[in-house]
């Protein structure tokens, strides 16, 4: 298994009417199955978003009419956020209220087109890969509406003390979206789009931003926001970016949030590592590679790499040298070998590279071949990627790309673009080579990007870091030999344990040569009901590792179709093997199907309203310690404390540890 790390950046984007100055393809589509059918209306579209305790959860429901004289059916297509775990569909149908079920993929569809053809009103949720979910919708009443709601919920990660969500909208421009394109479709909200995101944080937030709009901002305390956006007549066709930084001098911390229904089940963790050591800067010069992916899929997105490109640039020491290769179906030298970071260079590079437009396929292959070519040993170099990962020429096996990388000792790092990226690619790449990747809208503040891409390259990173834990049995988690982490770089990893107690944690790394351990006690909790969303998140956390072996070539196709559908069946996630059935609840008694996702979405449910009014409890605060291993001296104790009291001593102290139990409490940096 693997650890999958998250850079988030700061964004803007420009919304009073919600469109942007260039046409760009909307995944938020609404699609009649039959192009000779009236096409539905997408009434109202309301999202719902809060931030809390190191995850997000996302709400969005839409109404939809049939203008037309007979029933009809349409298809609803929304971007797969990366490591977001779709966990409910319901459908409201004048007053009866429907909700989903997770079954096999061809068992749910067969099921699907049998109550459709029935005239039943029925739904269904699948996953195209990484790309989309797709909600049909059967059987919309004639002159009547159907509304639809769908929640996910997906970790949060801060980099550099910046914390940034993003609800996608603009689709990636691939072949699979372009071809929704042939049939009639609407993209445009004829009512009402509404946007409401809460923040809850334990740490106080210097300040909550949403650029380029005036959406009412609510301050309730140093660490609790309210955010409301609100647009008629709205195109779903841009995301919407957020972003909140915490203050720079906060410490290094390690978050664990547990969820243990009773004492005899087993128990399950998130746990967030931000380190807080302040890694020195590199000074001697380096290389730096830019790979630009020019192909037709980057269509809509070549404006945003250009500037992406030159800022990093700009960005550069004269020290520093820069080399600029392009691909699409082939790949070529841009700027003609290295060149010196000097202003005449970079005003060249300047004019290259807006030069460049779109071209066909795309042979992201060749393009990393070329730029792991002429690489001088004595200098160090990385790779900056610029792509939407959308291979489709040339060499296209994971495997290839991984022996590849492992010819050079060349670092790479990724700005990874659109929604329909291909981001387990990307992770694979930089992952092998040492390097971290970062998605990038559209609508994402490029600068402010690039300079938290800039200070990781720039410093010294952590290198063999392991995290360990002892005390307590974990097990099924993430893998905790971390290996390189960045500066600002934040860790999530998943588990589960068996048995409560005090557990050690101990943090062993390299910087500049010398080892160096962090150390603290802490307690699980026999039981804590607050987080039962952390049990869909460990199950997506371990569907990404059987994907990742599987295109390793490290397990079989069948037996990792095999494992992912257990796990999406167990714990009622969407994935390439499982969908989501939406019926009514007689249909489902007729067909034998257990009710196992309502039960989970009611406790979820449940837990929310607990949380909304129960004060925070903490397990177990300490002080870190540098030492050979952990420090069991440093747990002070289990049961309720002051927040307020623990944050100042926390604060103080440079402390490295806080267990907590989720309610008001949040993203602590």
């Amino acid at each position: 298994m693997y650890v999958r790390t998250i850079l988030s950046a700061m964004a803007a984007m420009a919304l009073s009417t919600f469109s942007l100055v260039q046409p760009t393809e909307a995944a938020g589509t609404l699609t009649p199955v039959t192009s000779t059918t009236t096409p539905p209306v997408l009434v109202d579209h309301a999202v719902k978003v809060v931030l809390n305790n190191g995850y997000a959860r996302t709400e969005v429901s839409q109404r939809f009419q049939n203008p037309g004289s007979a029933p009809i059916d349409a298809i609803y297509e929304f971007p797969v956020p990366i490591n977001a775990a779709l966990s409910e569909m319901t459908m409201q149908v004048g007053e009866s209220t429907m909700h989903g079920e997770v079954l096999a993929r061809d068992k749910a569809a067969q099921i699907y087109a049998d109550q459709n053809d029935a005239g039943a009103q029925a739904g269904l949720a699948t996953q195209d890969s990484y790309q989309s979910f797709q909600f049909s919708v059967a059987n919309i009443p004639a002159g009547g509406e159907t509304s639809m709601t769908f929640v996910y919920y997906e970790p949060l990660s801060i980099d550099t003390a910046v914390g940034r969500y993003l609800y996608p909208l603009q689709d990636g421009g691939t072949d699979s979206q372009a071809a929704t394109s042939f049939w009639t479709r609407s993209d445009t909200v004829s009512g009402k789009f509404t946007f409401d995101l809460e923040l809850k944080s334990a740490v106080s937030v210097e300040e909550l931003r949403v650029p380029g709009l005036s959406p009412q901002i609510n301050k309730i305390d140093d660490g609790h926001y309210t955010v409301h956006l609100e647009s008629t007549q709205a195109q779903l066709n841009q995301d919407v970016v957020v972003y909140y930084r915490f203050p720079d001098d906060q410490p290094g911390s390690v978050q664990v949030i547990p969820y243990r229904a009773n004492a005899e089940g087993v128990g399950t963790f998130m746990m967030v590592v931000t380190p807080g050591v302040d890694l020195p800067p590199i000074t001697t010069g380096h290389d730096i590679v830019f790979v630009l992916d020019v192909s037709g899929s980057m269509d809509s997105k070549i404006a945003t790499l250009m500037n992406a490109t030159i800022e990093s640039i700009r960005q550069l020491t004269p020290q520093d040298r820069f080399r600029i290769v392009a691909f699409d179906s082939t790949a070529w030298d841009v700027t003609g070998g290295f060149k010196d970071a000097t202003p005449e260079n970079i005003d060249a590079a300047k004019t290259a590279v807006g030069a460049l437009s779109a071209g066909d396929s795309t042979n992201l292959y060749a393009g990393m071949t070329l730029a792991l070519s002429d690489v001088e040993g004595e200098r160090v170099t990385e790779v900056l990627l610029v792509t939407d990962g959308v291979t489709n020429t040339g060499v296209v096996d994971p495997v290839s790309f991984v022996n590849l990388l492992k010819e050079s000792d060349v670092r790479t790092f990724g700005f990874l673009m659109g929604n329909s990226a291909n981001w387990p690619l990307m992770d694979l790449i930089t992952d092998v080579s040492g390097g971290f990747y970062a998605q990038v809208s559209n609508q994402d503040d490029i600068f402010g990007q690039v300079m938290l891409a800039r200070s990781k390259i720039t410093h010294e990173s952590m290198y063999n870091t392991q995290l360990s834990i002892t005390g307590v049995n974990v097990h099924d988690t993430t893998d905790f030999d971390f290996g390189k982490v960045y500066r600002g770089q934040q860790l999530v990893v998943f588990g589960r344990y068996e048995t409560a107690g005090q557990a050690h944690m101990n943090l062993a790394t390299k910087i500049t040569g010398k080892d160096h351990n962090y150390g603290l006690a802490f307690s699980f909790p026999s039981t804590d009901a607050a987080n039962p969303e952390l049990e869909r998140l460990w199950a997506l956390d371990m569907i990404h590792a059987v994907q990742r072996q599987r295109m390793l070539g490290l397990m079989g196709t069948d037996e990792a179709a095999s494992a992912i559908q257990k796990l999406g069946l167990d714990y009622q996630l969407v994935t390439d093997e499982t969908s989501m059935l939406v019926v009514d609840d007689a249909t489902f008694e007729q067909l034998g199907v257990d009710r196992n996702n309502l039960q989970r979405t009611t406790t979820e449910q449940q837990a929310q309203t607990i949380n909304a009014t129960q004060p925070t409890v903490n397990y177990g605060v300490g002080t870190p310690t540098e030492s050979a291993g952990y420090d069991t001296n440093s747990y002070s104790g289990a049961g309720a404390l002051d927040p307020l009291s623990i944050l100042a001593g926390l604060i103080a102290a440079g402390a490295l540890l806080v267990i907590r139990r989720a309610s008001q409490v949040g993203d602590a940096s």
